[in-house]
């Protein structure tokens, strides 16, 4: 009935996305990661079958249904239960995993369970960039796990998966990604997304993302970018990437993170804009927005009420809410290079 809806019927959906956070548990220690720097106030949990449930009226307004917050979403004993729930509301699945957990049998499930796509996070291109700061959680342990997946994907031969990289861009190891074509080719990786440091989890990691001021910082690496992107193009293989510049330049949504067409809900159902704005930690944060809970209200018209409605609005009339004001989410180009 669901494909019905969507094709025979021609019925576009409300939402192009729906970011859920299936748990708050992680086993990396990565040095910019909240997760890390406010361990005192972390609160870790997963994601209740009930919250899963009550989200249902979302689900089936959703295009996509990407199963990962700031947590390890394989961590979860129910994710695949998840997977195949949004797969019954025919919306296409995927996530992002550091690896840590991958086994050959998770490897044949996921390569079977309907996803589209998993990315796996890197922030360097071998253990001397990578490992310094995704403490525990070692380069080629995250090499080994993308190889188990895509031999699984080729033995299961129908499998739709595509296995991303995500790769996290930082300012003190530009020159890092330079490598990062030669190894899509040896992993067999089709597409690379490449991302800075947009949440900044501690004050002295402020010099490893990239402000809108600093131009020359920027223009290096976009300079780096493009060379590897043309050159992983060359090999029938994209690299994606978003860099600032000088002005908020985001689309008809206002921001990179569409959050006119998408939404972010934590592990206890919780309503929110976007990943940024509702990190898991039991401390005051003033950047903290949520609209309503999934369990004690319906999903939609949260979605639809006065004040998310007007949270948008401010965004697309380039007048943000103060939480969003000098996200860097405002200012990205995209730069992508076709082969």
């Amino acid at each position: 009935m669901e494909s019905l809806r969507r094709g025979f019927l021609g019925q576009r959906r409300l939402l192009d996305c729906i970011q859920m956070e299936v748990t708050s548990v992680c086993g990396g220690r990565c040095t910019y990661c909240p997760h890390t720097t406010m361990a005192e106030h972390w609160r870790s949990r997963h994601m209740e079958p009930a919250v899963f449930a009550a989200l249902w009226p979302l689900i089936r307004e959703s295009e996509r249904v990407h199963l990962q917050g700031w947590g390890e979403p394989l961590l979860h004993p129910r994710f695949f239960d998840f997977v195949a729930l949004a797969r019954r509301a025919d919306c296409q699945v995927s996530s992002t995993t550091c690896g840590l957990k991958m086994d050959r049998d998770i490897a044949r499930r996921l390569a079977r369970c309907g996803m589209d796509m998993l990315a796996f996070s890197l922030a360097g291109t071998d253990a001397a960039t990578n490992d310094s700061v995704r403490v525990g959680v070692p380069f080629d342990r995250v090499c080994a796990a993308i190889r188990m997946v895509r031999s699984a994907v080729r033995d299961e031969g129908y499998s739709a998966l595509d296995v991303h990289l995500a790769y996290l861009l930082l300012a003190d190891r530009v020159e890092a990604v330079s490598a990062l074509p030669g190894l899509m080719e040896e992993l067999d990786v089709s597409t690379a997304i490449v991302s800075s440091l947009d949440y900044i989890a501690a004050e002295d990691q402020t010099p490893l993302a990239f402000a809108p001021h600093e131009r020359q910082k920027i223009s290096r690496a976009r300079q780096v970018l493009y060379t590897a992107a043309y050159e992983a193009a060359a090999a029938g293989r994209s690299i994606v990437f978003a860099l600032p510049g000088a002005r908020a330049v985001a689309g008809a949504g206002g921001c990179r993170e569409n959050v006119t067409r998408s939404l972010y809900v934590d592990a206890e159902g919780a309503l929110s804009p976007c990943v940024y704005l509702n990190v898991p930690d039991a401390a005051a944060n003033p950047r903290r927005r949520v609209f309503g809970n999934a369990l004690a209200d319906n999903g939609l018209e949260v979605w639809q009420s006065r004040d998310f409605t007007a949270f948008r609005e401010t965004l697309i009339r380039n007048e943000p809410d103060a939480a969003c004001l000098v996200c860097p989410k405002r200012f990205e180009i995209v730069g992508k290079v076709q082969y």
